[in-house]
Formats: C-alpha cells, sequence, structure tokens
C-alpha cells in the first residue's frame, strides 16, 4: 500500500514536531514515522503510529524504508558524514520512486547560493543533488532555531562576558513553529522543484539578546566584541567548561558571514503557511528565559 507521508528523523528536535501536526491533523493510515534506530518501533507504534527504519548509512533500510511513498521528508543530519548521508538517502528515493522530496536545509546567504559557511555549503551540496536527481523536490530553507541562542552566543548561565567574534542580525525563529510550517506546506503540497524559506518576520542582534538575558533573568551581563584572532586565542583559555579549541573555531566559522547579514534574510512564506504571525525572535528567546532563567540548549 502506498504511504502518502513519510517523515524521518522522527524523534529528533525537528520531526517531532512534523510529526506531532501529522498525529494531530491527518489519518494515521497516511503517515508513518522513520528512525535510524530499530528499537524506537515501539515507541511509536505504542502511539499508533506506522513506523518504519530508515538509516542513512544503511543501503538495505532505504530500499525498504523508502518504498511505496508519495512524500518524503528527509530532515538534515550533522556531523562530517552528512553530505555522504544525504546524497544515499537521494538515491534511494529516486530508486525507490518517491514522488515528491522535502528537504530542510539552512538559511546562510538566504536565497543565495553564495554562503562559504561549511555547513551551508553541505546544504547547498544536497540542493545540487535534488535538482540534478530528476526527482520532484522542495527544498525549505529553515530558520535558526530560536531554541538555540545559547549556543551561537557561547552562553551559559555562569558566564558574566559573553565573547564573540561579531555581531549582528538573525532571524531566530521556534523550532515548534517550523515544525508545524513544514507539516503544513507538506500536506498543501505544491512548490515544486523550488527553494524556499522559513523564517520568523524579524531580526535580532547578539547585543540585544544579552539586554533580554539581564532583563528577564536579573543578570548583568555584557557583550564583548572581538577580533576572530583575539577570540580564539582567548576563549579555550577561559572556558569554565573544558570546550575543545575546534569548538570554539566552529563558533567563529559561524560568525565569520554574520555581520555582512548571512542570517538577516526575512521571508513571509512562513506566515502565509502558518495562518498566524510567527514569533518573533525576542518574543521567544524571552519566553526561553521566563521559563528557565537558566536555559542552555540542549542536543
Amino acid at each position: 500500500m502506498t504511504l502518502k507521508y513519510l517523515i524521518t528523523g522522527a524523534t529528533g528536535g525537528l520531526g517531532q514536531h512534523v510529526l506531532n501536526y501529522f498525529v494531530e491533523n491527518i489519518p494515521s493510515c497516511d503517515f508513518a514515522a522513520a528512525s535510524s534506530n530499530p528499537n524506537n518501533k515501539k515507541l511509536f507504534e505504542h502511539r499508533g503510529i506506522a513506523f518504519r527504519h530508515v538509516d542513512y548509512d544503511d543501503h538495505q533500510s532505504l530500499e525498504t524504508g523508502l518504498r511505496d511513498v508519495d512524500n518524503l521528508l528527509i530532515i538534515s543530519t550533522s556531523g562530517a558524514s552528512r553530505s555522504e548521508q544525504h546524497a544515499r538517502v537521494i538515491t534511494a528515493a529516486k530508486t525507490a520512486g518517491v514522488k515528491h522530496v522535502w528537504y530542510t536545509s539552512f538559511v546562510f546567504g538566504g536565497f543565495s547560493d553564495d554562503s562559504k559557511t561549511p555547513v551551508q555549503q553541505d546544504h547547498l551540496f544536497t540542493e545540487r543533488l535534488l535538482k540534478e536527481s530528476g526527482l520532484t523536490f522542495t527544498s525549505i530553507r529553515e530558520g535558526i532555531y530560536a531554541e538555540c541562542f545559547t549556543f551561537f552566543l557561547d552562553w551559559y548561565p555562569e558566564r558574566t562576558t559573553v565573547t564573540l567574534p561579531g555581531d549582528g542580525e538573525i532571524a531566530f525563529t521556534r523550532r515548534a513553529e517550523l515544525g508545524e510550517a513544514t507539516a503544513r506546506i507538506m500536506i498543501r503540497g505544491g512548490y515544486e522543484n523550488q527553494v524556499v524559506m522559513f523564517t520568523a518576520e524579524e531580526t535580532i542582534t547578539a547585543k540585544e539578546i544579552v539586554d533580554i538575558i539581564n532583563e528577564t533573568t536579573g543578570r548583568q551581563a555584557k557583550l564583548k566584541v572581538t577580533s576572530r584572532e583575539e577570540y580564539l586565542g582567548s576563549s579555550e583559555v577561559h572556558d569554565q567548561r573544558g570546550k575543545s579549541k575546534e569548538y570554539f573555531q566552529m563558533i567563529a566559522t559561524l560568525w565569520d558571514e554574520i555581520p555582512s547579514g548571512a542570517l538577516r534574510t526575512t521571508h513571509p512564506l512562513m506566515r502565509e503557511i502558518l495562518g498566524r504571525e510567527p514569533t518573533t525572535p525576542r518574543d521567544a528567546i524571552q519566553k526561553l528565559l521566563t521559563e528557565d532563567r537558566d536555559y542552555v540548549f540542549i542536543y
């Protein structure tokens, strides 16, 4: 029997929100959850949700898991092997005859393909593969999760000075709303062979976030913007958590393009798909800190 929708990464931070919308709005016979861990089968079937084992590193699971699927949601993976994993699943989707691939991409550079940020390079590579595959696809450049503002600022509750190698505008977007919008656009259909974007419609800077931290939690943190070289030279020495040099290099790489506007682009499509205004970055961050003044993003 043909499955209308298959949601990969259904236990992940974004995927679970996509799945929840399907559970609440679509007949259970029309969709299934997929995970790389076959032990998650019981977790889903306990909720009355069909399950398929789909491991991007396992050809056999891709061959069987993608069979007879109309709409496949490929939630991007993380790590050094991301490009190889995405190439593998796209090939499998084409072999299986998937009718429409929906891919969760990233927003560095807005709608341009000019970003040199390594994580965006992986997503641009995947988008090129989709375009060349002959598959019908929609690539959704998803806004930066508001929930991970602490990661972008490398902020933790004990920190009184937030040191960064730059500052700039970011359209932080609530992950739950991104998940809902992703589910809604899949159900609506259309947008064939397009790159679209989901973001909040306002932006916020690191300086403004530090002000929100202080206003909301009663702290007196301050922002120090320094050069990339000084940031990399001092961060590891002064860090209280034993983070590696590679960790701070990753943070610096993210900020290389932000001051020039790489995450400034906003778009109204998410508002159209949701049927309401997306939560602003300020309100989203304020809510997180009101609920937990020591909030830190957990991967």
